[in-house]
């Protein structure tokens, strides 16, 4: 007797027996030598990648061994795991050998799974010297999201010379990145490198049957059993940080770095790996930056921790529709275990400001009045130790968004105004909070005030003296893994 199917999917896949989605078929069965796959998050790209990676190094007569890059370890392994299952429901004999060291010298390791045929799949993070020396078919997964993705491709691409393919497969991560250059010169350029170019949206892998997929997957209690198509792409809109994010990371719509402040290659290449425990370390000095919100927006405290001159973001706080004293006992203890801590003093924040300063004294506390001015002056040090590596930020959906929503806008008079668009989630709360944080770092015990200053004064001046690039170092005997 037919098993039922689960779920209100009204398309249903015209074999809904078959392993593979249309889209996730005409991928695998691509042989192009260089294959380039702009998708949609979680909707089984990397699955059936694993699948292909195994039928080819498994094959009889196997020339090539295949070497995988993940964004980090937890998805290297997760890649091995799906390749594992695979080897299984194919019957293929296959032996996990675990995590081998594959580079002492440099400390780099892969997980590695062997066939029968005496070829072995290899499964690494992110570091692109990895590839470096290896033959063999390339798979970078996540690609855009890896640190630095031109260094990875120029290191994995004469891998395949002596035979093999590459495949890269990704989501956006702004318009200035690589992987969005490498699709805009197959788009708009002529392909000179006769790239094999896919995309995949949320809406294309729905058109295709994905949700009735996904349905049968799921638990018969899971709430997107109740959802058809369009319920689901809502659903999916809905839970992203923002707008920009859910067109990036759902439909292929790389983020516009032209126009905001931060491009996203700065800010992920200060985020902490994804899984780091960053909060809790010690032994150097704590600095505080604190936005005051109420109601429209957030009380944001961010608390950083310097060692070695670079800032080691340790703790964020977001706080909405809370009574100030509620507020206090959270803030509160931040401050005073802080050297030094910098507020928000503009309307709302002034009696937050006064109240502080009474309590820690103004040589601890410093109250900060925002205008535009301060703003720019406040904004740009971010800026400046995200390029030069000094700050580490949490890996973090709605941090990202917040940094991302601050633009630069120049008026016709001249000046430089930095606004951000106001959101459910605040308005630019997190990068104001950190850029304060960044002040108190820096900062003489004295409020700012800047317009009585010349120019060449405020070029000169000891705030940007503070905020000179820090000698560049290893800091990873100070995280938390």
């Amino acid at each position: 007797m037919a098993v039922k199917p689960k779920g209100r999917a009204r398309i249903i896949p015209a074999n809904p027996d078959a392993i593979f989605l249309p889209f996730q078929s005409t991928w695998v069965k691509d042989g192009a030598r260089l294959k380039l796959m702009e998708k949609s998050r979680q909707i089984g790209l990397s699955w059936s990648t694993a699948y292909a990676c195994v039928e080819r190094t498994a094959a009889q007569g196997a020339r090539q061994d295949q070497w995988v890059s993940s964004r980090d370890d937890l998805q290297a392994r997760l890649f091995i795991e799906d390749c594992k299952m695979w080897a299984g429901i194919m019957n293929l004999a296959a032996r996990d050998l675990g995590e081998v060291v594959i580079d002492p010298k440099a400390r780099i390791s892969a997980y590695v799974l062997e066939f029968a045929s005496g070829r072995r799949i290899h499964s690494m993070s992110s570091n692109p010297d990895a590839q470096a020396g290896k033959r063999g078919g390339r798979v970078l997964d996540e690609f855009a999201l890896h640190p630095d993705p031109r260094k990875l491709w120029s290191i994995a691409y004469p891998g395949i010379t002596w035979g093999g393919g590459m495949e890269v497969i990704s989501t956006h991560r702004g318009s200035n990145n690589f992987f969005n250059e490498l699709i805009r010169e197959v788009r708009e350029r002529g392909n000179p490198k006769n790239i094999s170019l896919h995309r995949i949206t949320l809406q294309d892998a729905l058109d295709q049957g994905f949700l009735y997929k996904l349905q049968q997957m799921l638990p018969a209690d899971d709430e997107r059993q109740a959802m058809d198509e369009a319920a689901y792409f809502d659903f999916v809109r809905s839970g992203c940080a923002d707008e920009e994010s859910f067109q990036q990371e759902y439909m292929c719509n790389p983020a516009d770095d032209d126009v905001a402040f931060l491009e996203y290659d700065l800010i992920a290449a200060v985020e902490y790996a994804a899984g780091t425990d960053w909060q809790h370390c010690g032994g150097g000095r704590l600095y505080t930056g604190i936005d005051i919100g109420r109601k429209h927006d957030l009380t944001v405290a961010w608390q950083t921790e310097e060692i070695g001159g670079v800032l080691l973001t340790r703790r964020v706080e977001r706080l909405q529709n809370m009574r100030k004293s509620d507020q206090e006992k959270i803030i509160y203890p931040m401050i005073e275990e802080s050297d030094r801590t910098c507020i928000d003093a503009t309307g709302l924040g002034i009696g937050w400001a006064d109240d502080a300063q009474d309590k820690f004294g103004a040589h601890k506390v410093e109250a900060v009045t925002f205008t535009p001015r301060v703003k720019e002056e406040l904004a740009y040090p971010v800026r400046g130790r995200m390029e030069d590596r000094s700050l580490r930020i949490p890996y973090d959906p709605k941090t990202r968004a917040a940094l991302r929503s601050v633009t630069k806008q120049t008026t016709a008079a001249g000046n430089v105004r930095f606004t951000a668009e106001r959101t459910a989630d605040g308005h630019a709360d997190e990068f104001w909070a950190l850029a304060l944080a960044v002040h108190a770092a820096g900062s003489p015990a004295a409020p700012i005030e800047f317009d009585s200053l010349s120019r060449a004064e405020m070029t000169g001046g000891s705030m940007y003296n503070d905020y000179l690039p820090a000698a560049t170092g290893d800091y990873s005997d100070y995280l938390c893994s």
